[in-house]
């Protein structure tokens, strides 16, 4: 699998994000229904809304995001629907706002659950109507604008407890998409890593920064409350830091150290295996023109022997040396050194 694949810039072939590119595609054909994309922080809601605009035909008029949680309340709504000039202190001169400059292509409200009820009366004017009416001016202007808008909470929710409007709400979920979290998408993690350590790796001549078995399968294990934004900075970060080298357990930041060595673990692919959590066989070497990371490869191997022994004897460290023929306090010192789980 390519790191290359992928739709309209999300990376991901589970079910869930195969089923979401069908939506997209049916979605972007239709070019006038409102969407209303709701999901967690960090799941790309905007991604899916730049490939619903990049495969319609108003791809060639812009694309305006606006993230209503950003903007102060009182500029807001000049930013949506501009103003004429001395419509307020400072007004010199008439601005157009982000529903008109959107006209002809797609206005994306990114967090609308976090806008005020009159300003929600205003954009339900613009979707029911079809025009915009400036701050200060007294003759509205036709658009044709296609709204998409995102949020991470529950409009429904916020509907019943009268945040919200109910008929803006269904004026908006005309077509609901959801986008799913990363942690309902394991299939997927392994296939972003690759495509974000590609990404940071600026410099070509680099040898290219890998990701052990065991830290692979750390990073499968945790939740990702963050979703793709999280795993995205993450990588970023392990790039910058330990570039072109072999990313082991120990250079995880602790949060993600994620494996445990008590019960049956998760292979790469997703399902759970019956073998052995950590295999006494040495890392597959990865040789290049530059030869191989022996001291990277040699400390893997010996951080799967420990965790083994670690697993087998439920953690005692005093049983866990004596199967690797070690002492203790010798142990405890290598397990201190390399941050490994006890």
């Amino acid at each position: 699998m390519t790191v290359k694949s992928g739709f309209g810039g999300m990376i991901g072939h589970s079910p869930q994000m195969l089923e979401l590119f069908e939506l997209i595609s049916c979605v972007a054909e239709d070019g006038e229904s409102t969407v209303l994309i709701q999901g967690q922080s960090g799941t790309g809601k905007e991604l899916i809304a730049r490939a619903i605009h990049e495969k319609s035909l108003r791809k060639s008029s812009h694309f305006v995001p606006v993230n209503c949680a950003a903007i102060p309340d009182e500029l807001l709504e000049s930013e949506l629907f501009g103003y004429v000039k001395g419509a307020f202190t400072g007004a010199q001169q008439s601005k157009i706002g982000r529903v008109q400059f959107a006209d002809g292509g797609t206005l994306f409200l990114d967090e609308i659950g976090d806008m005020k009820p009159n300003l929600q009366a205003k954009l339900l004017r613009v979707l029911q109507e079809r025009e915009v009416e400036q701050v200060g001016g007294v003759k509205a202007t036709k658009v044709d604008v296609r709204v998409i808008a995102a949020t991470h909470q529950n409009l429904e929710e916020l509907v019943a407890i009268g945040k919200f409007r109910e008929d803006l709400y269904y004026r908006l979920a005309v077509i609901p998409l959801i986008a799913p979290p990363l942690c309902e998408r394991p299939d997927d993690i392994a296939l972003l890593i690759e495509c974000f350590i590609e990404r940071f790796s600026r410099r070509k001549e680099d040898r290219r920064t890998t990701i052990d078995t065991i830290a692979m399968k750390s990073l499968l294990n945790y939740r990702w409350p963050g979703n793709v934004r999280e795993l995205e900075n993450l990588m970023q970060r392990l790039v910058v830091l330990h570039r072109g080298k072999r990313i082991t357990l120990k250079e995880l930041p602790e949060k993600y150290r994620c494996i445990d060595i008590e019960v049956a673990d998760i292979d790469v692919s997703g399902e759970e295996s019956n073998q052995p959590l950590f295999s006494s066989t040495p890392p597959d070497a990865e040789w290049s023109e530059d030869g191989l990371d022996f001291n990277g490869l040699i400390s893997e191997f010996e951080d799967r022997l420990i965790l083994q022994a670690l697993s087998r004897t439920g953690g005692n460290k005093k049983e866990a040396a004596r199967m690797l023929n070690l002492k203790r306090t010798t142990l405890i010192e290598k397990i201190k050194k390399k941050n490994l789980p006890a």
